[in-house]
C-alpha cells in the first residue's frame, strides 16, 4: 500500500461489525466481472472511500462467511490516511462516519480501534464463534413470525432427539481432520484439514418475537467455537448433528463419517442451509473478549 509522506495523520484501525447476509453474495467482495450480489465488503470499502482518504482502499476481513449468513459481530482491519494533513479520526467519529454512509444497507459497524500497524484482523483472531438457530414445527414458511424470515432453519419436526445430538457433538470436538466437513473449493488443495474444534454446545434458543406471536415455536441453538473452520464446516456439522437428531443417522455413524477423512463421504447428508447461521464473535485473546485488541496497542 502506498501512503504519503506526512505519516502522522496514518492509522491502522480494527473495526467490528454486524450485517443481515440475505441479500449479500457474502463477507467478501465480489470481482466486478462477475456481476453477482455485491459482498458486504464492498460496501464497507465504499463508505471508507467516502471519507476521502489519501491512500487507496483496502479491507482485510477476518472471517469470511457465505452467501446468505449473517453476523453479530464480525471484524476488519483497513489502513487510512486523511488528506491536507487532517489528524486522524477519533475511534467514535469514524463509526458515526462509516455508519452514515452505510444507512441504506443492512450493515453496522458496532466499533473501532486503533492497533498496531503489524496487527491483521484474520491471522490475529484467537477465535471464532458461530451460533446456528433452528425452529421446530414448522410445515410452511407462514408458520414462522416475519422478524424470523431468513434468520433461522425451518424444521418441521416438533421435536428432536437432543441427547443423540449432544453425544454425537462430543465426537466432533478436539482436535481433527474435517475432511468430511468440508467443502469442495479453489483453496482446497491449500488449507490443512486439521482444525481444534473447542465447543459444541446444543441449547435452547428463543424467536425474536416470542412475547406478540400467536403461536410457541421451540428454538435450538449450535454453537460452535474454533480458532478457524474450513470452508462449510459448520454447516456441515450442523447438518449432520440435525440428522442424528432426526433419527436419520446414529452417532457410530457420524464417528465413522468423521474418521472417513473424505469430502465425498458426506454427498448423501444434507449440509444446513446458510439462513441459520451467525459469526457472533471474533475473539482476540484467549480470555474470549472482543476486547482483545487492547493489548495490541
Amino acid at each position: 500500500m502506498t501512503l504519503g509522506p506526512n505519516m502522522h495523520n496514518c492509522a491502522r484501525y480494527l473495526i467490528f461489525f454486524q450485517y443481515i447476509g440475505t441479500k449479500y453474495s457474502g463477507a467478501v467482495k465480489v470481482p466486478a466481472h462477475q456481476g453477482l450480489k455485491r459482498g458486504v465488503q464492498d460496501h464497507l470499502e465504499d463508505a471508507l472511500r467516502r471519507l476521502k482518504p489519501l491512500n487507496p482502499v483496502s479491507l482485510f476481513i477476518s472471517s469470511r462467511t457465505d452467501t446468505g449468513v449473517h453476523a453479530l459481530s464480525n471484524s476488519a482491519h483497513f489502513d487510512l490516511q486523511r488528506r491536507n494533513d487532517k489528524p486522524i479520526f477519533t475511534e467514535n467519529v469514524l463509526v458515526d462516519a462509516l455508519n452514515f454512509h452505510l444507512r441504506k444497507e443492512q450493515i453496522r459497524v458496532t466499533s473501532a480501534h486503533r492497533v498496531r500497524d503489524d496487527f491483521h484482523a484474520r491471522f490475529c483472531a484467537r477465535s471464532r464463534t458461530y451460533v446456528y438457530r433452528l425452529a421446530l414445527g414448522i410445515a410452511h414458511h407462514a408458520d414462522l413470525p416475519l422478524t424470523e424470515g431468513d434468520l433461522c432453519w425451518n424444521l418441521h419436526n416438533m421435536e428432536l432427539d437432543v441427547g443423540a445430538m449432544r453425544e454425537a457433538a462430543d465426537v466432533l470436538v478436539g482436535t481433527h481432520d474435517f475432511s468430511s466437513f468440508r467443502a469442495v473449493s479453489s483453496d482446497l488443495p491449500f488449507k490443512s484439514p486439521v482444525k481444534t474444534l473447542d465447543v459444541v454446545n446444543i441449547r435452547p434458543g428463543g424467536s425474536f418475537a416470542h412475547a406478540h406471536f400467536h403461536r410457541d415455536i421451540p428454538f435450538w441453538e449450535l454453537t460452535f467455537r474454533s480458532r478457524s473452520f474450513l470452508y462449510r464446516q459448520v454447516r456441515r456439522m450442523t447438518g449432520a448433528l440435525v440428522a442424528v437428531g432426526q433419527g436419520k443417522l446414529s452417532v457410530p455413524q457420524v464417528k465413522a463419517l468423521l474418521e472417513a477423512r473424505d469430502s465425498l463421504a458426506y454427498a448423501n447428508l444434507l449440509a444446513a442451509p446458510p439462513q441459520g447461521l451467525f459469526l457472533t464473535r471474533v475473539d482476540y485473546r484467549e480470555t474470549g473478549e472482543d476486547a482483545g485488541w487492547k493489548q495490541i496497542h
